[in-house]
């Protein structure tokens, strides 16, 4: 099926983000390489200059605005790293950002994107209140609706990931993703498939309100409850007029895997202790699945994509010291 972005979009973008984006990591994990009895590198986006990968399809949507709709200014809905990478892209184009919020987004992800220039709105306890605040700011003053991942240049931007993963591990058979509104999963997934489509695409979520794998389980975009989750950044409805991930999910992820609180708090140490790296829920799930034996493994490398670190600290270190944090959400 044709889809409104392709891999050549995804080049496109790379070269148009390129001065403003970090090509990435991808560093060997002994620890897991030793449990999975394969070669497993972990792709570090945690590392991006607002602390996610969201940085990239952000300068990219932005950089092919029109005059007229940079000097109009953009809104957008975010559970977070959206919001803040949009922010972050946003002053440094001279571009005005309106942020909505749900009352559940951390407060310190809700700080960084105020500290960063945006304009920020609480509206509301779920996404799609959200997004009606953002429609109505669009229509008010004339805002351009930018997607936190239901946009081709979005995604297109996301899809750099995978072309990086190409050229750092050219023979890799296993992608593994966090799985929530299928942006990232999604661009990466177009990348890799284009030049290598026997390349395993694994999405990964929460199993509390996992609103994309619900939807594909429905066969069309569905609404879900959002619940208080260790994996902030993946909780949130996939829109109900869902144009893109839906479609290019269905159409290229091979496997989606549920993880639970307790696997997601086991991941976050995991990632402290044995990788020395501090990340938040959302983007230690494929390190969950992994450790909880969720994915059926082939014999060839694997690339895990850890997403971001925007994790609120002294949440992380009440759970590094404290094993029955892993029942909290």
């Amino acid at each position: 099926m044709a889809h409104a972005v392709q891999a050549a979009d995804v080049l496109a973008a790379r070269n148009r983000i390129d001065p403003w984006v970090q090509r990435t990591p991808l560093v060997r994990s002994e620890s897991l390489s030793s449990l999975c009895q394969r070669d497993v590198r972990l792709k570090l986006e945690s590392v991006q200059e607002t602390g996610s990968f969201k940085l990239r399809g952000a300068f990219n949507r932005l950089l092919t605005l029109s005059e007229d709709e940079k000097a109009r200014g953009v809104v957008t809905v975010s559970t977070g790293n959206h919001g803040r990478a949009l922010a972050f892209a946003a002053s440094r184009l001279g571009i005005r950002a309106v942020v909505c919020l749900t009352s559940l987004v951390p407060e310190n992800k809700v700080a960084a994107i105020g500290d960063l220039g945006a304009e920020v709105r609480i509206a509301g306890a779920d996404q799609d209140i959200a997004e009606a605040a953002v429609e109505q700011l669009a229509k008010e003053q004339g805002l351009v609706v930018v997607s936190p991942f239901d946009d081709p240049e979005i995604i297109a931007g996301q899809g750099t990931i995978g072309l990086e993963l190409l050229e750092q591990q050219p023979d890799v058979t296993d992608v593994i993703a966090p799985l929530s509104g299928g942006g990232l999963i999604s661009g990466i997934a177009l990348a890799m498939k284009a030049a290598r489509p026997a390349v395993r695409i694994i999405g990964v979520s929460m199993d509390r309100g996992p609103a994309m794998v619900l939807s594909q389980q429905a066969g069309k975009p569905m609404p879900v409850e959002e619940l208080l989750s260790l994996a902030d950044s993946l909780t949130g409805s996939i829109g109900l007029a869902n144009r893109h991930t839906f479609g290019l999910v269905r159409d290229l992820v091979d496997e989606m895997v549920l993880v639970s609180e307790a696997e997601i708090a086991a991941a976050l140490r995991h990632a402290y202790g044995q990788e020395r790296l501090i990340l938040e829920g959302g983007a230690a799930v494929g390190i969950a699945a992994l450790l909880a034996r969720r994915i059926a493994l082939g014999d060839g490398p694997i690339a895990v994509v850890l997403s971001g670190r925007n994790v609120n600290i002294a949440m992380l270190s009440a759970l590094i010291g404290d094993p029955a944090a892993a029942n909290e959400g």
